[in-house]
């Protein structure tokens, strides 16, 4: 299991720092995208658990605020401001399914 454990840090670091998304890293991988989101939650929530920062090298934090933008003139972001503070910038192309995911995640870890 630390091996196959092993492996997922790797990638959930790579698709990290990749800047793709998880779609897209997964296809170019030849790993499932529902396997790797899993992963990435699965690892960030192992970390907090143990008080520590995240297993995978260039993964942030659950609580950490990433903005991506995307090159042109017309911003077509959905933000979301959520009762802890948080605030989510979500490009209009995003994938509801993993979305919804996040949402989950963050109301369950708060």
């Amino acid at each position: 299991m630390q091996t196959r454990r092993a492996q997922w840090v790797e990638r959930v670091g790579q698709w990290r720092r990749s800047g793709l998304t998880a779609k897209q890293f997964a296809r170019s991988a030849g790993v499932n995208a529902g396997s790797l989101t899993h992963w990435a939650w699965r690892l960030g929530r192992d970390a907090r658990r143990a008080g520590a920062a995240s297993p995978a090298a260039g993964v942030p934090p659950a609580s950490a605020f990433v903005e991506i933008t995307a090159a042109g003139g017309v911003d077509e972001r959905f933000e979301l401001e959520l009762g802890s503070g948080r605030r989510l910038r979500i490009p209009a192309t995003f994938d509801p399914a993993a979305l919804a995911r996040l949402l989950t995640v963050l109301e369950a870890g708060g």
